[in-house]
Parts: structure tokens; sequence; C-alpha cells
């Protein structure tokens, strides 16, 4: 009997890149999907599923709800259930844990770990899916992390662990050495430029130039990369900027989580996407710029009325 995997994500691309992969890479294996774990529960009640990969947010009914769903019926209650999410932190993965979580996948992941993760559970059940693609390799970043790994006392959230330095570095590459207020560049003065009182009319043109293209500062996550970007322009759809250029540049129709920082740097909201193109941020081979554009999946309404609030005040 062929094994049953059911995906739930309410983004559309997710769910479609992660069925590709579980049929490409696993012979034998029926996939079925739903956009939220009310529309989940309902399938289940005339498939009978062998394992489930779900989203954590959802409009409607939760992963985390999902979850609790599944762990308290007395048919569903043994199922492996992976949950796949944007959100990393320690407390997230613990609440994971504790409502009965069988692993966990982080968002942008690679096919390699959504593999391995997948194969694990479900021979934890003795089901053995056989003619593996080529061998699953380890993948770099948190995305290859297991639940110990993350829920020990010295983890960290992904945006701590890679902020650091290295965040400060990759933004001063594009805002030419000035990291105190990517915010607010027209507080910052431009190389050479001229004392307030001074008579020149143009001395205070490129700050106000400045101010009007960019629209705050983010992190882009890929599957194997993570980068600091200066955000151009944003809208409820997509997103413009500008990242540093690296050895491990995303190609398009990649995964991206982009971590939206506020203005106070407190708070980060995570939305999902793709990579929708990419180029040279300068005319010239040895440019340190790339400019990108990364469209959104979510259909989270929490995350539009964000994005909303984020918009107005940018």
């Amino acid at each position: 009997m062929a094994i049953r995997i059911l995906v739930v994500d309410d983004a559309t691309f997710i769910r479609d890149m992660m069925k590709k992969t579980l049929r490409e890479k696993l012979s034998g294996v029926e996939v079925f999907d739903a956009t939220d774990g009310n529309r989940g529960l309902a399938l289940m009640k005339t498939q009978k599923i062998d394992l489930i990969l779900s989203d954590w947010e959802m409009p409607g009914m939760t992963g985390e709800e999902f979850l609790r769903e599944i762990r308290g019926s007395e048919h569903y209650s043994k199922v492996p259930f992976i949950m796949v999410s944007s959100r990393g932190d320690r407390d997230h993965v613990v609440t994971a844990v504790k409502a009965g979580v069988s692993d966990y996948i982080t968002k942008p992941f690679t096919p390699d770990e959504l593999i391995r993760k997948t194969v694990k559970q479900l021979q934890k059940t003795g089901k053995n899916p056989h003619d593996l693609s080529p061998k699953v390799g380890k993948t770099q970043g948190l995305a290859g992390a297991s639940i110990d790994v993350l829920t020990g006392g010295a983890s960290a959230s992904p945006v701590a662990a890679f902020g650091g330095a290295t965040h400060a570095h990759s933004v001063s590459v594009l805002t030419g050495g000035n990291t105190e207020d990517i915010r607010k560049p027209s507080a910052a003065k431009p190389a050479g430029a001229k004392p307030a009182d001074a008579s020149a009319k143009g001395s205070a043109k490129p700050a106000a130039k400045a101010k009007s293209k960019t629209k705050g500062r983010a992190q882009l996550r890929f599957p194997n990369n993570i980068s600091a970007c200066v955000i151009r322009e944003i809208s409820l759809q997509a997103m413009s900027g500008l990242m540093p250029r690296s050895d491990t540049l995303p190609t398009v129709f990649d995964q991206a989580v982009v971590d939206i920082e506020t203005d106070d740097g407190s708070n980060v909201a995570r939305v999902n996407g793709y990579v929708h193109s990419v180029i040279a941020g300068e005319d010239k081979m040895d440019t340190n710029i790339v400019k990108i554009v990364i469209r959104f999946v979510d259909n989270d309404p929490d995350k539009f009325e964000f994005l909303s609030k984020y918009i107005s005040k940018v």
C-alpha cells in the first residue's frame, strides 16, 4: 500500500514545492494537500494518512491548533507530525514540542532536508520509502537543526544567530559604511557634504533622494544563505531591495523568508515568499551589490495587517 503524506500550508507556492519534491524523491508515495488545519482534518476523515507536514502560521486553524486536534484524536494521535515554519526561536520550538510535534523544519529549507526528515519519521513507524533520489546530504543553517539542538539552553533565534557583526558588515556595503540608522537616511550626511549653513543649493539633495528610496531593512533567509537587505520598495505582494553579493547567491524560485525589522528594531515580521528576480546592482562585473525582488506567498491576515501598517509608515 502506498505511503500517504498530507501537506498543509496556506501558501500555494510552498505546498506545490513540497508536493513536487516528495513525489520526485520518494517512489510509491501519495501526496495530499490542504490550505489549513480545518481542511486537513476533513481530508483525514476520508484518507488514511501516514505522515503530516504542516505550516505553523495559518489563518483559520493554526498549525498548533491542528497539531493539538491530531494528538487529541484516538485515530490520529500516533501519526508523525512535522512542523514547517519560518520561526525557529527556542520558545516557539518548545511550544511545538510540548504540543506533540514529531520533528521541526525551518523555512526556507532545502529539498534534501525535507526528504531526510520525512524518511526519518516514516521509518520510525516501520514504513520504508525506497528508491530515493541522489543520497540526501547535510544541509547548512537552522533548517538542518534537530529539535534537541534548537531547544538547548544556549540556542538563539535565527535573527540573533545570524545577525551580529556579519549583518552589520553586509548592511554597510549597501549604505556606504553608515549603519546607524538605515531607516532614516536623511539624518546621515553624504560623504563630502557641506555644513548645514552652506550656501550651495545641492548640498541637501543626496539625503533627500536616499530618504525617498529607502523603506527600511530586513534579513533575507534562503535555503543555503542569509543576507542583510535594504528595502527599496514594498507592497502587500512583493518587496524589492539591495543585498550584498556573495558566493551563494539565491536563484529564481528559491524559497525566501523576509524578516522585516520594525522602526525600533525590537519586532520582526516573518513573511514567506520566493525569489522573483536577481540582477546586478550596478553596471559593472565586479559590483558588490545585487538587486533582488521577493514575491510574497502568505495568505495570513495578520501578516497582511502588519505589512499594511508598515507600508503606511514608510
